[in-house]
């Protein structure tokens, strides 16, 4: 469970009286989080953009989305099935938010924004 849970930083535990502090509060059943630790938690930005949502091997798949190979040509270029292409594919769907619909091809709306994510970093 969370209780008698502690987490400081080694430079906390250099000053006795609040190291005393966390190992009472501890022993005692609580909890004693360093507060650089839980600053660095709510300071923590989300991704500049949903395409950092995807791992190396999706963004891989991605880049060969972009330059117009199948998902054949993809799954020889990176020498795995096709279905593992089209699982990595779905995937991308998902973290992109790429709900099927009529109006927009999924596949061409993902390579646009991976184009134009790439062009903005360059």
């Amino acid at each position: 469970g969370a209780d008698r849970l502690g987490y400081l930083l080694k430079e906390r535990v250099g000053r006795v009286e609040q190291f005393l502090d966390a190992l009472h509060r501890v022993a005692s059943g609580g909890t004693a989080i360093d507060p650089e630790v839980v600053a660095q938690l709510f300071t923590r930005s989300r991704p500049d953009s949903a395409l950092e949502r995807l791992t190396a091997r999706e963004r891989d798949v991605l880049s060969l989305m972009a330059e117009g190979l199948g998902n054949a040509a993809i799954a020889e270029r990176l020498f795995v099935t096709e279905g593992a292409v089209h699982k990595h594919i779905r995937h991308i769907f998902a973290k992109l938010d790429l709900a099927p619909t009529d109006r927009a091809d999924r596949r061409v709306t993902a390579v646009l924004r991976y184009l134009e994510e790439t062009r903005r970093r360059v």
